[in-house]
């Protein structure tokens, strides 16, 4: 007859699972605002305004998951969109 499992065992399985799936959203997310970052030091507008769409995308598909907290994603977003703002401006009066 097999041994009985504890809950604490049980919640130990189950834990591990969530974390894996919680760390593979992390990096996903990390990965996008990352490649946002860096196309608002580059050059062009429509590559800045795609990737800050993605990383807005991750963060709020995060958030619904329960990875990341609701308002350190909307600190997040806005803080993404005041760069995003930003380069916009400077873009326009270049030109």
């Amino acid at each position: 007859m097999a041994a009985k499992l504890t809950s604490a065992q049980r919640a130990a399985r189950r834990d591990e699972k969530r974390r894996l799936r919680n760390r593979a959203v992390k990096s996903v997310t990390k990965t996008y605002l990352d490649n946002a970052r860096g196309a608002l030091q580059g050059k062009d507008l429509a590559a800045a305004e795609k990737a800050v769409l993605q990383a807005v995308t991750a963060l709020d598909k995060a958030a619904h998951k329960g990875v990341a907290h609701g308002h350190n994603v909307a600190r997040r977003k806005s803080r993404l969109m005041k760069r995003l703002n930003a380069f916009k401006a400077t873009a326009t009066q270049a030109t």
